[in-house]
């Protein structure tokens, strides 16, 4: 794992040569029990006035920033976006102790949210436009992040996210699901023994937190979050927070779970099908909207 990072990290390198600033850092969690790695990608020329950034969760809970994020990063930062994407803990090619750090729904959502604090100190961002996004378990990241954190974010997006741990489980298979998210038992038991816990860490039951706008993309064809999990909290949002959510359901995308990531390994270049353009439509129009510094008045 640690090779097949250093490779990845090369990868991203020369995909930001001539396109983007790269620099890999490393911060400490506010938990203070981990240093955390991530990405960081500016502009590379620094234009006056406020600076925006996007804070950018990797999918999977043994994952890490996929080069299939590469056309999609660029775009950000040609749009004027400072990203971050922390290896939050869990993440591979880290060591064995980050690895076995994973906390499912619990710290790793911290050492995202420190990233706001990195972003500010280290990169001079104004702490009114930074917003962020994560897909399937980065996208229950990104809205726990929001739902704890109501003033820290100025919008949010989460496509095809991990909603509601107790229907994953019951749908996967409980003890499969609890070795997988859960190896060092830090929930302290099951959904029946302990669903205090796995309520805390499930998006679902936090609609109500919300105060920023959120953009929300679901497939009816996934195959990870199936349409059943996701479907409640579609329904929560537009329920209980119309005027904030922008949430879309796409009939058999391509892709399905992947829809709006699938990019040719070989060219980087997006499918760039209706339904995964019109997803990344919604995305940037919502983060133009809440981040970018207001056009000067003529």
């Amino acid at each position: 794992m640690l090779r097949e990072q250093a490779e990845t990290d090369r990868t991203w390198r020369l995909a930001s040569e001539g396109v983007m600033r790269m620099e890999k850092i490393t911060y400490r969690s506010s938990r203070r029990d981990l240093d955390v790695p991530a990405f960081v990608f500016q502009p590379l020329t620094r234009s006056p006035g406020p600076r925006q950034a996007l804070v950018w969760v990797h999918e999977d809970i043994r994952g890490h920033l996929y080069e299939h994020y590469i056309p999609y990063i660029r775009e950000a930062v040609s749009r004027g976006y400072v990203v971050i994407a922390p290896e939050y803990r869990g993440s591979i090619g880290y060591g064995q102790t980050h690895y076995d750090a994973i906390d499912y729904g619990g710290a790793e959502v911290d050492d995202v949210t420190t990233a706001v604090t990195v972003l500010r100190a280290r990169y001079g961002i104004d702490p009114d436009r930074i917003g962020i996004i994560g897909w399937s378990h980065g996208g229950l990241i990104a809205l726990l992040s929001t739902f704890r954190n109501p003033s820290l974010f100025r919008a949010a997006a989460a496509i095809v996210p991990v909603t509601n741990l107790f229907h994953r489980l019951a749908l996967k298979g409980v003890e499969a699901q609890r070795r997988a998210i859960d190896p060092q038992n830090r929930f302290g038991g099951s959904p029946s023994e302990r669903p205090d816990v796995y309520r805390y860490r499930s998006p679902l039951f936090h609609v109500d937190d919300l105060r920023v706008p959120v953009v929300v993309s679901l497939a009816d064809n996934d195959d990870d979050v199936s349409i059943d999990e996701a479907m409640p909290l579609a329904d929560a949002l537009r329920a209980r927070k119309p005027q904030l959510s922008d949430v879309k359901v796409y009939h058999n995308p391509a892709g399905g779970h992947l829809f709006d990531r699938r990019v040719s390994p070989v060219t980087r270049v997006p499918d760039n099908t209706p339904e995964q353009v019109d997803s990344w439509t919604r995305v940037w129009k919502l983060f133009d909207s809440s981040l970018q510094p207001d056009e000067p008045s003529r």
